[in-house]
């Protein structure tokens, strides 16, 4: 396993704990529980060749497909929206297969495109990419709908496919989508809600709305080190999910909040490496490229939530309502997440294994001598 890797989850972890502990004291226990399930995940995934994720793409994706049909038929929205339906509940569990499904259209077009090459083959993966987007579209989750077709667009440009054909279909994309983009917004008007709060803030902020505002307050009077758990701190929404990046730096300080960054980078490092690696071998094997592509899809699903999550609590994206990957509380993400992280070691050790071997310092004098 990838050491780098390990305490980039490990950082990650801890800091959401801290960050649960000082927004919701209630929690900690639950939290910590989910991050112990987490890490198991990741170890066994881990032990897993590539090989297996790539067979098991097609039925794992159709899986998460069956999950979102679900949730549009039977499933719970949540006390301040009842008619959005994001989650499936059994028993005490709840569960928002959005997060998986976006791991599961990764492994699928990895799989697709190292069997099929990517020669002629963007209608086919255009098509699990709108399908997946499609179903969580109409949940209706838009942030998460956004976040899953921007990471099938990376995946296929991962894969090999011309940045032309990419552009050309995000232009056709466009085009046709403006019809429906006005009945939407139309049948859905928490989206300008949101929008019109995101621009508005200055007069939420005299009304005492601003909540991100307050986020951000708690984030500043963290300082350098923070505050600790236990210091006085604002009352906001989401502060142990969407806005936890706030309860960690006012915890942590400013020094808790770079390493989020840190780790993060880490991440970015480990699944980059995969592909220099990768591109190291001959021949490039399916399983290779199907690894590398996995690594790659499974970074930025990560990361690319990341920088979603931490642009809304810099008031740069209005709210979406994506967690922190591995910080926020939240047993859909923190598992999902989890998984995606033992795939990149997974990937990292197929790859580390297929190097070809480099001649030692006694073999490259004898062909300088010769």
């Amino acid at each position: 396993m990838s050491i780098q890797l390990v305490l980039a989850q490990l950082l990650l972890m801890t800091l959401g704990l801290i960050g649960v502990a000082t927004a919701e004291p209630g929690k900690i226990l639950d939290h910590g529980s989910k991050l112990l399930l987490g890490l198991t995940v990741t170890f066994m995934a881990a032990r897993l060749p590539p090989r297996t994720y790539l067979r098991l793409a097609t039925p794992a994706w159709l899986f998460t497909l069956i999950l979102l049909a679900l949730v549009l038929a039977v499933g719970v929205g949540t006390e301040e929206s009842s008619a959005t339906k994001r989650w499936l509940e059994f028993g005490p569990v709840r569960f928002q297969p959005s997060e998986l499904a976006k791991l599961g259209l990764v492994l699928q077009l990895a799989s697709f495109f190292s069997r099929r090459g990517v020669e002629r083959k963007l209608i086919s993966a255009t098509g699990m990419i709108l399908l997946t987007t499609l179903l969580v579209f109409l949940e209706p989750d838009l942030g998460t709908s956004v976040l899953t077709f921007g990471l099938g667009i990376i995946l296929m440009f991962a894969a090999g496919v011309r940045i032309s054909n990419i552009a050309w279909f995000g232009l056709a994309l466009t085009l046709v989508s403006l019809p429906v983009a006005g009945i939407y917004l139309e049948k859905h008007p928490y989206i300008m809600e949101r929008w019109r709060g995101h621009q508005n803030h200055e007069a939420e902020l005299v009304q005492g709305l601003d909540q991100i505002g307050k986020a951000h307050r708690d984030l500043s009077n963290g300082g350098l080190w923070g505050l600790g758990p236990d210091g006085p701190r604002y009352e906001y929404f989401a502060a142990h999910t969407d806005m936890i990046i706030a309860s960690v730096g006012f915890s942590t300080g400013l020094l808790g909040v770079t390493m989020v960054f840190f780790a993060y980078w880490m991440i970015v490092s480990t699944a980059l490496q995969v592909s220099q690696l990768a591109a190291r071998i001959r021949p490039m094997t399916p399983e290779i490229h199907g690894a590398s592509t996995m690594a790659t899809g499974a970074m930025f699903m990560i990361v690319g939530q990341a920088l979603v999550n931490l642009a809304v609590a810099a008031r740069i994206f209005p709210v979406t309502g994506v967690p922190l990957p591995l910080v926020s509380y939240g047993f859909s993400s923190i598992l999902t997440m989890s998984l995606a992280l033992g795939i990149i070691h997974s990937a990292m050790r197929v790859v580390r294994s297929q190097l070809p071997a480099e001649p030692n310092p006694a073999e490259l004098m004898a062909i300088a001598t010769d």
